[in-house]
């Protein structure tokens, strides 16, 4: 069985600490003692200093980065106010990345799936208070609804949207990649064969969990640097 390996993601809400240590040592003992004993490896360590009232989380996209270019966990000390933040719980499902919490260690995808379910029940009272509204709108006699007549621009607009995504998936790992291949080419490897070693030496798969070949960085470079592949 291969050895299991994680990458820690930190959460201090001042600047203070931060600098400090406070709570942000606590957390990594944490983390440290749960992984004794244990045939897993801490492959990197995330730390975001933020404040009370920021929504957006630099650090915890670095962390998800580096979790999907390892095939690596997130693991975090504790779940509490973590977990009810609505940034992670969107970041954290739409990143593809397994999870585990120290303090919970049941929790894990499904447990943010369940609170994701709880905001989308809430999604669902609003819509039906709206479909009560058309209901009364249309028994007052206003005219609802559209053109139901183009069904085929319809499925146009569905093929579309699922190219759409797949496409922004490649994007989103050669993103990911891009900065390791920058690396790599600063220590002086020049070739799409030293390029492809090197990543492999690091233990970096491709997204279908393959070791790198020439062709394979060849199509990572022309998305992230079209015109400079070697």
């Amino acid at each position: 069985m291969s050895q299991r390996k994680f990458v820690a993601y930190y959460r201090v809400s001042t600047e203070k600490q931060g600098r400090s240590g406070l709570g942000l040592e606590a957390q990594q003992e944490a983390v440290r003692t749960y992984m004794r004993g244990g045939d897993w490896h801490l492959m990197d360590e995330v730390v975001e200093v933020e404040s009370g009232k920021r929504n957006d989380r630099p650090r915890l996209a670095e962390a998800l980065r580096l979790c999907r270019l390892h095939g690596a966990i997130l693991i975090i000390a504790k779940l509490d106010r973590l977990a009810r933040n609505v940034a992670f719980i969107s970041g954290l499902m739409e990143s593809g990345v397994e999870f585990t919490a120290v303090d919970f260690p049941q929790a894990n995808r499904l447990t943010v799936h369940i609170l994701a379910a709880v905001a989308e029940h809430e999604r669902e009272m609003i819509s039906r208070r709206t479909k009560d509204a058309l209901a009364a709108a249309k028994a007052r006699g206003k005219k609802l609804g559209g053109n139901r007549g183009k069904i085929h621009l319809v499925a146009k607009k569905g093929a579309a949207a699922s190219a759409l995504v797949r496409s922004t998936k490649a994007k989103r790992r050669a993103a990911d990649i891009g900065p390791i291949v920058a690396d790599i080419r600063a220590s002086g490897a020049t070739s799409l064969q030293q390029i492809a070693a090197a990543l492999n030496g690091r233990h970096i798969k491709t997204s279908r969990g393959k070791d790198w070949t020439p062709t394979q960085v060849m199509r990572v470079l022309e998305k992230t640097e079209p015109g400079r592949t070697s």
